[in-house]
C-alpha cells in the first residue's frame, strides 16, 4: 500500500527533486516504510510504501527489462502470481517478487488492455518513454483514489489532494463561492462533493474503472474498462439453494486471495452479517487464531455493537480486542477533515478512523466487510423503496398528510428512533420514487437546503446522473445508483482516508470484480424478498455463522454523535456562528441558529446537518484561510475542543 505523485510540465521546464520530496511527504502517512523517484527530464513521479508483500524488494519505481517504463503503484494485485506464470512463460523476466511488477509486464504485452487482467484494489501512474505518455488508472470499484490537475504548463496528480497542492503552480481555489451555488446544494445534499468534482476548482477526482492517458503535447484522453454490472431481474421460479454453493465459492475465493501478506494481519469485525461472515471464511483458511477488532462508544446504547462482535468472535474462537473510546467532544474533526482533503458528513468516519488507528497497533492489514450491502441489496432504504412503491397506491394528499402531522413530534438521537425514522419515511414517501429514495439518504432535505442556502436556488441535485435508464427494475436501478454514487464517493473514500490516516490497509473481499459480475446474475428477489434483505447471503451463511448473527437487524457503524453534541452546543456554535463564518455568505444563518436551537432542546436531531456544516467550515479554516501542510497533531488545540480517552 502506497501514496503516490507525479508531475509532467509540457513547457519542458526540467522536474526537480525537491518538488516531488515536498509532495510526496504530504502522503507520509500512507506509506512510513520508504519512499522512490523517477526523473526524466520534465517528467517525475514519486511515492511513499507502506510494506506488505515482498518487504525486501519490490522498492518503487518499478521497471521493465530495458528500463523504457516505470511504475508507481498503490495497492494490491490479488491475482499476481497466476499473472506472473503466464508472463515468465511469454518470457519476461521479473526482478521482484511482488505483484506490482506484473502490471509494468502486463502492459508491455496488452498496453491499456493490462487494466482488464488486474483483480485487486488499485490506483496507478506507468510512464512509457517510448511512447512519452503518461497513464493512470483506478481498480474498479475506486478503493484507491487518484486525483489530477491540468492546465496549459502542467499536469499534477497524487493519491490526495493536499500532495497536489504542494505544487506551487497550482491554484488553490475553493469551488464553494458564492456565485457557485451548484456545488454546495451537492455537497449539502450528498454529505460529499461528487466525483469527478472537488471541492477546489480545477482539480479533479478520477472516477472509478477509468484510466487517463496523458501525452508531453498536453493531450488528456480518459477511457473506461469496465462497468457496474446490471442487475439480473427478479425471477418468481428461482431458489436460493440452486445458488447458494457457488456463491460460497466465490465468497471463499475472495477472502483466500486477500490473506496474502508479509505482514501481521487481522479483521474488523462488527458482529453484523458481512464482517461476522468475512471472518469466518479467514478462520477456515487459517492454522492460527484470527485477530479481529471491535469499537464501541460511550453516550448511547444503542450505537455499542461489541456485544455482537464478542459473540462471533467467541463462535469462531478468534484473538478479539474490544475498544470502547470515550470523546470528550469532537476533538478529531480537524484532523479527520485534514486527512479527506474536502468536507466530508459521513460521521461514521470517526469510529472509522479509531478501529483503524487501534487496530494497527497490532497488525498492518485488516479485511474488511464493505460491500456487502451493495453486493446484496442490504441497506434498509432499497426495502424503505420498495414500501414506498407500494404506498404510492394511496393518494397524494393522504401522504402529505402523514408526513405533516410527523413533523410536529419531537425526536431523540437514538440510532433506532422511532419518530426520526418514522417522519423520514413518511416524507420521502410522499415524493416520486426515486425523488423518495434520494431524501432517505440526502443530509439537508430540499426544503431546508432551500432555507439554508440561498445560493444553491436553481441547483437542485438529484441521482440522475447515477441512474441506468436501462434497468427496467426500479429498486434494482436504486441498487444501481448507490454502486455508482455513495459506495465510491462516501464509503470507500472514509475507508481509504481512515485506515491509511493510521498507515493501516483495509482489504474489502466483497470488492472482487468477480465476485460483484457473479453476484449480479443472482435473480433481485433472491437478495431482497419482501422485507429481507441480503436473503442470499444470510442463506450462503448458514453453519458458519450462528443465527442470531445472521438474522441481527441492520444496524451501520456510527457514533452518538447527536447525543454528544447536545451535551455542550457551545463550542459548536462558536464556530459555525463565528465571524469567520458568517462573512462567507454561504448561510441563511439566521436558520442555522435554528437548527443549533432545534438540535439542543430536542424538537429534532440534526446531527448530520450540524456536522455537514462543521467539516464545511473546518476545511475553509485548514484549506481556504490557514496555512497548509501543518497536520494536525494529537495535543493540537481544535475549534471544538475536548480530547480522547482510549
Amino acid at each position: 500500500m502506497c501514496g503516490i505523485c507525479g508531475v509532467i510540465h509540457f513547457d519542458g521546464k526540467p522536474v526537480r527533486r525537491e518538488l516531488l520530496a515536498g509532495m510526496n511527504d504530504t502522503l507520509r502517512h500512507r506509506g512510513p516504510d520508504g519512499e522512490g523517484y523517477f526523473i526524466d527530464g520534465n517528467v517525475g513521479l514519486a511515492m511513499r510504501r507502506l510494506k506488505i508483500i515482498d518487504i525486501a524488494g519490490s522498492d518503487q519505481p518499478l521497471t521493465n527489462e530495458d528500463g523504457s517504463l516505470a511504475l508507481i503503484f498503490n495497492g494490491e494485485i490479488y491475482n499476481y502470481r497466476e499473472l506472473r506464470q503466464r508472463l515468465e512463460a511469454r518470457g519476461h523476466c521479473f526482478k521482484t517478487a511482488g505483484d506490482g511488477e506484473t502490471v509494468v509486464h502486463l502492459y508491455e504485452d496488452y498496453g491499456e488492455d493490462a487494466l482488464t487482467h488486474l483483480r485487486g484494489m488499485f490506483a496507478l501512474a506507468l510512464w512509457d518513454g517510448w511512447r512519452g505518455s503518461l497513464l493512470l488508472a483506478r481498480d474498479r470499484f475506486g478503493q484507491k483514489p487518484l486525483y489530477y490537475y491540468v492546465d496549459r504548463k502542467i499536469f499534477v496528480f497524487a493519491s490526495e489532494i493536499k500532495a497536489i497542492l504542494a505544487h506551487p503552480d497550482v491554484p488553490r481555489v475553493s469551488r464553494f463561492a458564492a456565485e457557485d451555488g451548484r456545488t454546495l446544494a451537492e455537497y449539502l445534499s450528498f454529505g460529499y462533493v461528487p466525483a469527478p468534482e472537488t471541492a477546489f476548482a480545477g482539480i479533479k477526482m478520477l472516477e472509478p474503472a477509468k484510466s487517463l492517458a496523458v501525452d508531453l503535447s498536453g493531450a488528456v484522453h480518459q477511457g473506461r474498462y469496465w462497468q457496474v454490472p446490471r442487475l439480473a431481474p427478479p425471477d418468481p421460479s428461482a431458489t436460493a439453494q440452486s445458488y447458494i454453493g457457488a456463491l460460497r465459492e466465490q465468497l471463499d475465493e475472495a477472502v483466500k486471495l486477500r490473506l496474502v501478506s508479509d505482514v501481521p494481519l487481522g479483521a474488523f469485525l462488527s458482529g453484523g452479517l458481512d464482517s461476522s461472515l468475512i471472518v469466518a471464511l479467514m478462520r477456515k483458511h487459517s492454522n492460527a487464531a484470527v485477530k479481529t477488532f471491535s469499537i464501541g462508544f460511550a453516550g448511547d446504547d444503542s450505537f455499542d455493537e461489541t456485544p455482537y462482535a464478542e459473540r462471533v468472535a467467541r463462535h469462531l474462537d478468534t484473538e478479539h480486542t474490544a475498544f470502547r473510546v470515550e470523546p470528550e467532544a469532537l476533538s478529531l474533526l480537524p484532523e479527520l477533515v485534514w486527512h479527506h482533503d474536502q468536507p466530508f458528513a459521513d460521521s461514521s468516519a470517526i469510529p472509522t478512523y479509531l478501529v483503524s488507528k487501534l487496530t494497527r497497533e497490532q497488525v498492518t492489514v485488516a479485511l474488511t466487510g464493505d460491500g456487502g450491502d451493495e453486493l446484496f441489496a442490504g441497506y434498509e432504504r432499497f426495502y424503505a423503496a420498495a414500501l414506498m412503491q407500494k404506498l404510492s397506491a394511496l393518494p397524494a394528499a393522504m401522504r402529505r398528510g402523514a408526513a405533516g402531522l410527523l413533523r410536529r413530534l419531537p425526536e431523540g438521537a437514538g440510532y433506532y428512533d422511532p419518530v426520526k425514522r418514522a417522519r423520514r419515511f413518511a416524507r420521502a414517501a410522499s415524493l416520486p420514487l426515486e425523488e423518495g429514495y434520494f431524501d432517505l439518504v440526502r443530509v439537508f432535505d430540499s426544503a431546508l437546503l432551500a432555507e439554508i442556502c440561498p445560493v444553491a436556488e436553481g441547483h437542485p441535485p438529484f441521482m440522475n446522473p447515477y441512474l441506468n435508464a436501462g434497468q427496467p427494475h426500479p429498486i434494482a436501478r436504486l441498487v444501481e445508483a448507490n454502486m455508482r454514487s455513495y459506495l465510491p464517493d462516501d464509503l470507500l473514500i472514509k475507508a481509504d482516508r481512515c485506515s491509511m490516516q493510521a498507515s493501516l490497509e483495509a482489504r474489502a473481499p466483497f470488492l472482487d470484480h468477480q465476485l460483484a459480475e457473479f453476484a449480479a446474475a443472482i435473480p433481485f428477489n433472491l437478495k431482497l424478498k419482501g422485507s429481507r434483505s441480503k436473503h442470499i447471503l444470510k442463506e450462503a451463511a448458514r453453519g458458519l455463522l450462528p443465527d442470531d448473527i445472521i438474522e441481527r437487524k441492520k444496524h451501520g457503524f456510527g457514533v452518538p454523535l447527536g447525543a454528544w453534541l447536545r451535551r455542550d452546543m457551545e463550542p459548536l456554535r462558536e464556530l459555525l456562528l463565528s465571524r469567520r463564518a458568517r462573512e462567507r455568505g454561504l448561510l441563511n444563518m439566521s436558520v442555522l441558529e435554528r437548527l443549533i436551537e432545534e438540535h439542543q432542546s430536542g424538537a429534532r436531531d440534526h446531527n448530520r446537518p450540524l456536522w455537514a456544516l462543521l467539516t464545511l467550515e473546518e476545511w475553509h479554516r485548514q484549506f481556504v484561510d490557514g496555512a497548509l501542510y501543518q497536520p494536525p497533531s494529537q495535543s493540537r488545540p481544535n475549534a471544538l475542543g475536548g480530547d480522547m480517552r482510549v
